[in-house]
């Protein structure tokens, strides 16, 4: 039987997971229960695990605004490829559905995909990304989510633990690089010029 979340839970940070591994929700079954439930965070893991989260909370979406800011600017001036914010969702290449807090994408492989692609939860996996640890975030399984965006192709990825002041950089086939305090991140050869300050996160 499935467990209603109250509104009070919600606030309160309250996330869980489903194991709806036996039923195997299509992707357009996902769409859906997305459409209905658009107060809530929904991914889908390759296991068809289905992973609720609750809004985020007043700080971190401060935090998380930041950091998209600065991407969709840097961004913009660079023009080789397109920022995406913490509510768009990815299928990735061993079909889980995730939803980064921040993402970008050559404009090279954005462009191979067709139309109905783009406007869906697009077949697709970022070059790079952000994830934001919130309260409600474990950090082993924030920490399992990068290892898959690595195994399934994205070329860089920071794991931000405001709590800890820490950052874990991901990149493929790499042992993650844990960075302690530091004031900025640089985006290198992904994305060069990109320069992310920190001052807003800690």
């Amino acid at each position: 039987m499935s467990q209603l979340v109250t509104p009070r839970q919600i606030e309160a940070g309250f996330g869980f997971t489903l194991d709806l591994s036996s039923l195997r929700l299509t992707l357009e079954q996902f769409e859906r229960l997305c459409a209905d439930n658009r107060d809530l965070r929904l991914e889908l893991t390759s296991s068809g695990e289905l992973i609720v989260m609750p809004p985020t909370g007043s700080t971190t979406g401060i935090q998380n605004a930041a950091i998209t800011r600065e991407l969709g600017n840097w961004a913009k001036k660079n023009g080789d490829g397109i920022a995406f914010d913490s509510s768009t969702a990815f299928t990735l290449p061993d079909v889980a559905i995730r939803a980064p807090d921040a993402s970008w994408i050559t404009s090279v492989r954005w462009e191979r995909l067709g139309e109905v692609e783009q406007e869906g939860f697009a077949p697709i996996c970022p070059d790079f990304l952000v994830e934001l640890r919130s309260p409600a975030d474990p950090l082993t399984t924030v920490q399992g989510k990068m290892e898959e965006y690595s195994e399934n192709g994205t070329l860089l990825g920071w794991l931000i633990d405001p709590f800890a002041h820490r950052v874990y950089v991901y990149r493929p086939s790499e042992n993650p690089e844990l960075l302690e305090n530091p004031e900025k991140l640089s985006g290198k050869s992904v994305l060069p010029g990109f320069v992310l300050n920190l001052r807003e996160i800690w």
